[in-house]
């Protein structure tokens, strides 16, 4: 049995001191018992101090959380993957959940994804985040054990292929049931996974609709799954909920449940993810690390506090930590510069049996990066380049932007050169990036090009990852150029296009072209501007002072379906106060939100209150 007491003796104690200051509502989720009273997350996020804390003990309240930790992180189901569905299309596997638009940060600065060193338009976000892409990315990747290892074995989908050329699910399903093609699960699930990939959720979803209406095809728990996912992604959650209630009761169980939990994550809903999980145990459904992870997730980007109890919960039902919450722990030790705590993580990682894969080892080396300790960045980055690029040729795309990072231009073009030489799609869009980040335009610009000419399949990702370079360099007329280039192509012009190009503006000093932008985008489509694209034009206004464009902006965000969080109305108080400008009514605001203010808001709250004195007018009495 799994023992947390090695992580509790391997890592110094915090203390966890209960803060009152206000009391937000007590949501359904019971944690652990203090004493002989149980306890439920509170918004104010209270932890019992007599308890043994195990896994908490390498959580610090005071550690800074990654505004770019993306889903498949904390989505690891290694624990509740099921060997003898290998065939199926498991919805909730890491790369199936990464692909949402609305991947928002802790605050409204922009950065990378799904993901971990994540720019806000990440490769994983956009749909290439497989560990082994290779030139042909039709085929979809299938592990199987050989002697305890795991493998790699590429598998090509006719039905996949057919649909991308006919660009009509409809008609080739119609012509494969007429020439008598068997619709086995292996086959539907190649072809969801490939679309998924290419990010043709619309397509995917067709597909299970029309299976579904004309019963040629028995659905498993998890096919059911793997529609309401793109459910979600397609129409909205409301309607993935509504689908929850259309499924068949025998096959609405916990793989179904927790993915509508992801997609509650996803899609920044607390109150909705909360019930969820609650619900969830009221089935009586094991409590699962994929559903623990999820809460850290959703608690790093809105409520830090309540992370601790989500350890205590782990701690309190035995649930063994996965590869994703050890990943979750480094990366709150790590931005918090706190390099001994995250070495006696991955200390007792390595104890419990979890390898330090590449991703990882690239996640070790950005932290030492990022503490001044480049020596010890360059070991790291040794041990992940191993016995030679021929043997791993993947591991090109962590090494370079870390290389680029430290400067090191002299590598970055070695590993270019092995790039160009051994093409591979992944490796290429690293090489943009690093080459973006040394301010080698053009040395970027001419991977670009290689890149378009050679692939077709996936051409959103290196339109983007230029954009990046145009946008970080404010290039703001080779970045609409880009975009022009981009509908020309062909490419689907879409919230992330729109985001990218938010972006662009912003940086560029145009908020008000930026913020028009999503006007027109949204004016006659019926798709909305990602989450983070607002944010991005909010803080903006934020920062300039500019309480008239902030509100306006604010307004628009619920008009768009996005319910008021903590963070809106923290920027939108910040442009009160950078105004000089008295925030009139905003705690009544904010508590017909149901938003309730933690410190640091509620520190900002005092200072945009026009009826508080400060300590100087007390002394003075004026």
């Amino acid at each position: 049995m799994y023992s947390l007491s090695r992580v509790l003796r391997r890592s110094r104690s915090y203390n966890f001191a209960s803060t009152t200051t206000f009391s937000g509502p007590v949501s359904k989720l019971e944690v652990s018992s203090c004493g002989d009273k149980e306890r439920v997350f509170r918004s104010t996020g209270l932890i019992c101090n007599n308890k043994s804390q195990g896994l908490v003990r390498l959580y610090s309240t005071r550690d800074v959380f990654s505004r770019f930790f993306g889903i498949h992180k904390l989505s690891s189901i290694a624990d509740d993957a099921k060997e003898d569905k290998g065939d199926e299309d498991v919805a909730v596997r890491e790369e199936d959940l990464s692909g949402s638009e609305e991947v928002i940060p802790v605050s409204g600065d922009v950065t990378e994804g799904v993901v971990v060193d994540v720019d806000s338009l990440s490769e994983s976000e956009l749909g290439s985040g497989v560990d082994d892409a290779s030139e042909n990315d039709l085929g979809i990747e299938v592990e199987h054990s050989d002697d305890g290892k795991r493998a790699k074995k590429r598998v090509s989908s006719e039905l996949y292929e057919s649909i991308v050329s006919y660009k009509s699910v409809k008609h080739v399903l119609e012509k494969w049931v007429k020439e008598g093609k068997d619709l086995s699960q292996a086959e539907v699930s190649h072809a969801i996974h490939n679309l998924r990939k290419r990010r043709s959720f619309a397509m995917g979803l067709q597909l299970w609709e029309w299976l579904r209406a004309n019963k040629q095809f028995e659905f498993t728990e998890a096919n059911y799954a793997s529609q309401l996912d793109l459910v979600s992604k397609v129409h909205g959650l409301q309607k993935a909920e509504n689908f929850l209630k259309d499924i068949p009761e025998s096959f609405r169980g916990e793989v179904v449940y927790r993915t509508l939990l992801a997609n509650c994550v996803l899609k920044h809903h607390v109150n909705k993810a909360e019930d969820l999980f609650s619900k969830m145990r009221e089935l009586k459904f094991p409590t699962s690390v994929f559903a623990c992870n999820q809460l850290l997730l959703l608690y790093s980007m809105h409520d830090r506090k309540k992370i601790a109890d989500v350890l205590l919960l782990m701690e309190k039902e035995n649930i063994k930590p996965s590869r994703g919450t050890y990943q979750f722990l480094i990366n709150s030790k790590g931005l918090a510069g706190d390099i001994t705590g995250m070495e006696k993580i991955v200390e007792t990682m390595k104890e419990e049996g979890i390898e330090l894969d590449p991703e990882l080892q690239s996640s070790l080396a950005k932290y030492y990066i990022r503490a001044g300790r480049k020596e010890r960045a360059r070991e790291v980055m040794k041990e992940i380049e191993g016995k030679g690029l021929k043997q791993t040729p993947w591991v090109c795309r962590s090494l370079l932007p870390l290389y680029a990072d430290i400067g090191d231009t002299d590598n970055v073009r070695r590993l270019s050169r092995f790039v160009d030489e051994n093409p591979r799609y992944d490796n290429c869009i690293s090489a943009i990036k690093a080459w973006g980040k040394l301010k080698e335009i053009e040395e970027a610009e001419a991977v670009f090009e290689r890149l378009v000419k050679k692939y077709n399949i996936f051409p959103m990702l290196p339109y983007f990852a230029l954009m990046e370079i145009y946008t970080e360099n404010k290039m703001l007329a080779k970045g609409k150029d880009l975009v022009k280039r981009m509908g020309n192509a062909g490419i689907k012009i879409g919230p992330s296009t729109w985001h990218a190009l938010v972006k662009l503006y912003v940086k560029a000093g145009e908020v008000g072209k930026a913020e028009l932008i999503l006007k027109r985008a949204t004016k006659d489509n019926k798709m909305r501007p990602m989450f983070i694209s607002y944010m991005v034009i909010l803080e903006e206004y934020s920062k300039r002072g500019d309480v008239h464009n902030a509100e306006k902006v604010f307004l628009r965000m619920k008009s768009a379906g996005y319910a008021a969080q903590l963070m809106q109305y923290e920027t939108v108080l910040m442009a009160y106060i950078n105004a000089k400008t008295p925030a009139y009514g905003m705690i009544q605001r904010m508590k017909a939100d149901n938003v309730f203010p933690n410190k640091t808001l509620a520190a900002k709250l005092a200072r945009g209150n026009p009826f508080s004195k400060s300590p100087v007018s007390v002394l003075l009495d004026e």
